[in-house]
């Protein structure tokens, strides 16, 4: 493929030469006008798009190429308020279009046909912005109107199933029509800068890899807090809850970058064979370990950022009485040679006191306290990879504080803020989608590595089942239920809620 590959030194990627046609089904919809469409806004004002091609929306709503344009401008400009450059905007308008189609009915796609012929050879992005239920179907059709080229990737959202079975199924339906190598399983969380940073802070520097083991780190801590509650969500978020909706995917993701042994290369089938050696080896929790290494909860009406917000039954389009779960604790293990005896914890929850992402690792103590008598207990050594919002990297050191008199330690933090040092921080959906295009698989999942997700996860789902565990209740605008805390304290252990 004729590709512009981006500097050895960090250059920005340059300039795709071959042309694409992306085509979004779901067009219409929320992920495509918040994020999909900006993000590819942005790689146009930035020059990182092709010279030719097209981005066409799909969806059953009547609708023509000049009223998409319009809902396209209001995204971008009024929504998402991204710089307006009217050279940029009318060239990216220009490769704006719209096709009605019924994803079900196999007819509806003559018009999609019809426009997508006029450029046979080029590159097709088929992104399924739909229901998980829609994508066999729709990989049936575009098969059956013969779109599906040497040269077409197809790009899934999660969530892929809602269990290892249904998964699979899934899988299956899209392995009839495409191959492996043409299928692209979106996680955002891989595109974002933090994440991708991880693997070059620790494989590009060598410091960190010696210590990077059972001898030196005390543990793991993984966090993705929420402000907002679930609604406008509510009935979807019922069927999925908290371990699906964030810790099948996302959070899993984060532990296997932070866990993996360091690939033989970047090669996409390279970093995701280390990735899937991680996900076989996290310790399923099971019968009784349940209850002692998981906590569920559900948030009740409290207040965040000083405004009132209701509970998860009090929800504008709550359905009535539910069990389901809005946070989630788990503490975990990996059983292999590197990690054995070091605890994971994982969390993640709606209602939060801050919106925040981030991996905490923190190291061993000195085996021999020889400040202790002078300055007091000694904080450990933490390394904080800060993934939303303010992406940084902070490792947290004692040093002495200035001054005559007793020896004071202080912890402080040696801090790398990525808009202060680089500027703007592209959005994870542009860079995605701009590897999409160029055929790299390398930040998305193989169907391996999500399958082997949901077996752990199942796990979870089938203990709750077996030992029916109590929803914690907790405060909008808190840490989540006091028995998160229990799960880590009893350890010797505390979480790190200064997140800032």
């Amino acid at each position: 493929m004729n590709v512009a590959m981006p500097g050895a030194a960090g250059g920005k990627s340059a300039l795709i030469s071959e042309p694409a046609d992306i085509v979004v089904f779901g067009g219409s919809g929320d992920l495509s006008k918040r994020k999909l469409l900006p993000a590819l806004y942005s790689a146009e004002l930035e020059g990182r798009m092709p010279p030719e091609g097209r981005i066409i929306a799909v969806s059953r709503a009547k609708q023509t190429d000049e009223s998409f344009v319009a809902i396209a401008e209001q995204s971008i400009f009024t929504d998402a308020k991204l710089k307006r450059d009217e050279e940029t905007w009318a060239r990216f308008s220009a490769r704006l279009g719209y096709t009605p189609l019924d994803a079900t009915d196999g007819f509806s796609y003559k018009g999609l046909a019809d426009r997508l012929s006029s450029a046979p050879d080029r590159i097709r992005v088929f992104y399924l912005a739909t229901a998980p239920d829609l994508f066999g179907v729709i990989a049936d059709n575009l098969a059956s109107n013969k779109l599906i080229t040497p040269q077409t990737r197809l790009v899934v959202e999660k969530p892929l199933g809602h269990d290892l079975a249904s998964s699979q199924a899934i899988n299956a339906e899209l392995g009839k029509f495409f191959d492996e190598s043409q299928i692209y399983r979106i996680d955002h969380y891989l595109g974002k800068e933090a994440v991708q940073n991880l693997m070059a802070l620790r494989f590009a520097n060598s410091m960190f890899e010696p210590l990077w083991n059972r001898n030196f780190i005390d543990h793991v801590q993984i966090t993705v807090a929420e402000t907002v509650g679930v609604g406008g969500r509510w009935a979807y978020y019922d069927k999925s809850g908290a371990l699906r909706d964030m810790i099948q995917n996302h959070m899993l993701q984060l532990l296997t970058l932070v866990a993996m042994e360091p690939p033989i290369s970047l090669a996409a089938q390279a970093v995701r064979d280390e990735k899937l050696k991680v996900l076989k080896s996290l310790h399923h929790i099971k019968g009784t370990e349940i209850g002692q290494y998981t906590v569920r909860g559900q948030y009740r009406s409290g207040a965040v950022d000083g405004q009132p917000v209701p509970g998860y039954l009090e929800e504008k389009d709550a359905k009535g009485a539910s069990d389901n779960e809005t946070f989630v604790a788990i503490k975990t293990g990996i059983d292999n040679w590197r990690w054995s005896g070091v605890p994971f914890y994982l969390r993640t929850g709606k209602r939060l006191t801050e919106r925040c992402s981030e991996i905490a690792i923190e190291f061993t103590r000195p085996p021999h306290l020889l400040y202790a008598r002078e300055a007091g207990s000694i904080e450990p050594n933490v390394l904080v990879i800060r993934v939303q919002p303010n992406e940084s990297v902070k490792l947290l050191l004692l040093n002495k504080e200035p001054g005559p008199g007793d020896l004071r330690l202080k912890q402080t933090a040696l801090n790398l803020s990525f808009a202060d040092t680089f500027g703007h921080i592209p959005d994870a959906y542009e860079r995605l989608l701009l590897d999409v295009i160029r055929g790299r698989q390398t930040l998305f999942m193989s169907r391996a590595e999500v399958e082997e997700a949901w077996r752990w996860t199942d796990n979870i789902i089938n203990g709750w089942r077996e030992y029916p565990q109590p929803i914690r209740p907790y405060p909008a605008g808190g840490w989540g239920p006091a028995s998160a805390l229990a799960l880590i304290e009893r350890d010797g252990r505390s979480w790190r809620d200064d997140l800032n």
